[in-house]
């Protein structure tokens, strides 16, 4: 390579960085749009009517499978997410909130990650935050595909009789007030 060919490389790899910085920019203000600005002052919005949940199989940060249908019996706040998205890491404590005060009522809290490097990306992030419901890993994006979702964060709450009652974009104080005895309500439904 000749001293005349190095400002030209130069310039592209400039140009590649703000291409790249500028498409993260945008990536950044959809995300942001795609969630209300006070998440703690709206409970749950039925947006979408109620239909039976799609079942899938995917694997717990130790590789166990774990079906949706599982759960049956059970309501469930269903979680896509992904450990690189600001909304999603700050709806993460409310969520461990939330478990801890209706696991044992039958709530279950089931979180899948997209991210591509699965329990070796999302273990670390589990731990140090200290989440301790259940995260499952979809590299391949099988929840993707079946539920559709606009963005990340997005939540599909499922009744006891396997119904998605509830599709939440963008993230929630899922330990509010009003987001617990939406919840409570759910649980004790008959």
């Amino acid at each position: 390579m000749d001293a005349g060919t190095t400002p030209h490389r130069g310039a592209i790899i400039r140009a590649i960085l703000l291409g790249a910085l500028i498409a993260g920019g945008v990536g950044v203000l959809f995300v942001l749009q795609t969630h209300q600005s006070s998440p703690e002052a709206t409970p749950p919005s039925a947006a979408a009517g109620p239909r039976q949940a799609l079942d899938f199989s995917l694997p717990n940060l130790d590789g166990e499978m774990v079906r949706l249908s599982d759960f049956r019996g059970k309501v469930v706040l269903l979680n896509i997410w992904a450990t690189w998205c600001p909304p999603c890491v700050e709806e993460m404590p409310s969520m461990e909130r939330l478990h801890q005060k209706l696991k044992d009522e039958g709530l279950v809290i089931l979180a899948v990650s997209i991210d591509l490097d699965g329990a070796r990306t999302v273990a670390p992030f589990m731990q140090k935050h200290r989440l301790s419901f259940t995260a499952l890993t979809d590299t391949k994006g099988l929840v993707k595909d079946l539920y559709r979702p606009t963005g990340v964060p997005e939540s599909h709450i499922i009744d006891r009789n396997g119904v998605v009652v509830d599709k939440v974009i963008g993230p929630r104080d899922w330990a509010s007030p009003d987001a617990v005895r939406y919840f409570r309500e759910l649980l004790t439904a008959g």
